[in-house]
Parts: structure tokens; sequence; C-alpha cells
């Protein structure tokens, strides 16, 4: 797959989750999306105050989902430098935010510790991944700034990938529940794997490049 064709799919799959978001939860209410559905049904659950976290959630996850792809193959000018900043500033207080109250919906996962572990170690790297970015940056190492921002959306976008991922679990484990379980590490983990080697074989390819002879 070409590299333009990854480039358009990033940005169809970033702002179609982002859409799809902005419907269910703007438009319509809340308790009518199907996660949110199942968990009204268990008798303990309780929609408030989780809901308004949900809110804080979605609309800061959401706004890195779309930042992140213009940050990543926008070709940096001096006149687009400022953009950059300002867009990044917003992507990491979106992530850092977000990260923190996803803490709080991870506590209270559907299917368990098993899930909640997976997304408090997703919320753990997200948030960590991004600020070791912004300090890399901050001490002038932009090649090591790149790959841990390619690091950082690769776990933003586990928001498309968690919906990638759900149907086929949830058939294959047979049940909502048990699927939700293995999404709640399939989201993320394989997405880091992906781009650790997208980001070992660059390195790679350009150390090559630098030993041939000038």
């Amino acid at each position: 797959m070409g590299v333009k064709i990854i480039r358009a799919l990033i940005f169809i799959l970033a702002f179609s989750i982002a859409g799809y978001a902005i419907v269910q939860y703007g438009v319509f209410h809340a308790k009518d999306a199907g996660l949110v559905a199942f968990k009204l049904t268990k008798p303990d659950f309780h929609l408030t105050p989780w809901v308004y976290v949900l809110y804080v959630h979605i609309v800061t996850a959401m706004l890195a989902l779309i930042i992140g792809p213009f940050q990543i193959y926008q070709k940096q000018t001096k006149i687009r430098g400022r953009q950059h900043r300002i867009l990044g500033y917003i992507y990491i207080i979106s992530i850092t935010l977000s990260g923190i109250v996803s803490v709080y919906l991870s506590i209270f996962a559907t299917g368990g510790w098993i899930a909640s572990l997976g997304f408090i170690s997703l919320d753990v790297m997200w948030v960590t991944t991004t600020w070791v970015a912004l300090r890399k940056i901050i001490g002038k190492d932009v090649k090591a700034h790149k790959a841990w921002m390619l690091r950082s959306y690769a776990l933003t976008f586990a928001a498309v990938t968690l919906r990638i991922w759900l149907a086929p679990l949830g058939l294959l484990f047979g049940d909502f529940e048990s699927g939700y379980r293995a999404v709640a590490w399939f989201c993320w983990v394989p997405n880091l794997l992906v781009i650790e080697a997208v980001i070992r074989m660059r390195t790679f390819k350009k150390a090559r490049i630098e030993e041939l002879p000038q």
C-alpha cells in the first residue's frame, strides 16, 4: 500500500470516527449509543456522573484525533511553524485532559478488570508518549520528537481501531462483553507495534543511505 493511500486512509478514518462521535453524542443522546446502552443493562451502573466524564473524553480525544494527521503529514515551513506549534499545544493539552479523565472511565470499563487494565495502560502510554515528544522538541531533538509523536498518534488512533476490532472480536468470542475485554488491548497494542516497526525501518534506511559514499 502506497504512502499516499495510507495517508488518505488515516485522514478518512480519523474524520469518520470524529463525525460519528459528533452525531452520536452531540446530536443524539449518549444513552442511545451501543456501548452506553449495554452498560445501562447493568443494575449497578449509574449514568451520572460517568456520562459527563465521557463527554470530556470524547471532545478532547476527537480533537487530538483530527489534529494529529495535519501535524504529522504537513510539510514544515516558516509560515506554518507557528500554526504547527499552536496545534501541537492543543494536541498535547487535549491528550493530557483526555488521558486523565479516561482513567476514571477505565475503572468502570465494560468487561471488568481485564478491560480496565487494558484501557488504563493505554491512558498511561498515551499521555507519556505525548509528553516525551514535547520534551524532545524542547530539547531541539527533532528526530526523536517526530518518532515519539508517531507513537503518540498511534495510540490516539486507538479511537479508530477500537471500532474496527470490536465487531470481529465480539463475533470471535461469542458475546459483546468478552469481545470488549479483548478490544481493550487490541485497539492499541498492535498500533504501537506497527508504528515501532515503521520508526525502526525508517531509521535503518536512513542509516544505510548515510553510509553510502558521497
